[in-house]
């Protein structure tokens, strides 16, 4: 972390963690906005009651705009693992990319070479679980996309950032139920097609459908059993 060039970009928009809570989740978004000139401003507005600890824009640039111990204020109506106060648990990183509603497109490779620098020190610094470095779209998958399908999430996991599976668990699909299985890992199913297409849209990106259909299967036991066998370092 110290070794990075980041830029201090500080919002109003901030206040304290409930409870001194621990930071235990990294929570990735893109800004879905036109230009990181208009993200940041809004992320910087009081009006607008948004921000987030990183802006990473599309050349690399790091911005920080909430200090680490202070909770900033995106994540939204949201929930992971059982936690929903995802804010005070959370560190909150926006990266720029117009998003669905504005022409979304893959993430430049500056821009990922600095997620990868910026979010492997937040992980190391923090402790935090691989299967606790989600999306906006896993902890609210009935309002949000991002970072979306084009995220790199395969890649971040090869620079030790998140999990991706890699030897697939084979269950019983006669007898398999996904509803716990997403619970298992974190998600909130009470919309249970969308929570489907949330974990579609992070770990089987070519098929968002909202159906459990068997490859899905096979993956969700997998990354359940991660949540279990996985420890942090």
């Amino acid at each position: 972390m110290a070794t990075l060039a980041i830029q201090k970009n500080l919002s109003p928009n901030f206040n304290d963690r409930r409870d001194a809570c621990d930071i235990s989740m990294l929570v990735l978004h893109y800004t879905g906005m036109k230009s990181a000139a208009a993200a940041i401003d809004r992320l910087k507005d009081p009006e607008a009651e948004v921000s987030a600890h990183y802006v990473i824009e599309e050349n690399g640039t790091i911005h920080q705009l909430v200090p680490d111990d202070k909770r900033a204020w995106h994540a939204g109506v949201s929930q992971w693992d059982g936690i929903t106060d995802v804010n005070s648990a959370s560190i909150g990183v926006e990266i720029v990319n117009p998003g669905h509603e504005f022409g979304y497109i893959s993430f430049p490779k500056f821009q990922i070479m600095s997620i990868v620098d910026l979010c492997q020190g937040l992980v190391k610094q923090y402790g935090i679980h691989p299967l606790n470095v989600v999306g906006h779209s896993d902890i609210a998958p009935t309002r949000k996309k991002d970072p979306g399908e084009l995220f790199p999430w395969k890649w971040l996991a090869k620079n030790e950032i998140g999990y991706w599976p890699e030897k697939i668990i084979m269950p019983n699909l006669e007898t398999f139920d996904m509803a716990p299985c997403l619970k298992k890992i974190g998600y909130d199913v009470s919309d249970l097609p969308q929570a489907v297409a949330a974990f579609q849209r992070h770990w089987r990106p070519s098929e968002i459908s909202g159906l459990a259909d068997p490859e899905t299967c096979r993956l969700a036991a997998t990354v359940a059993h991660a949540r279990e066998s996985l420890t942090s370092d």
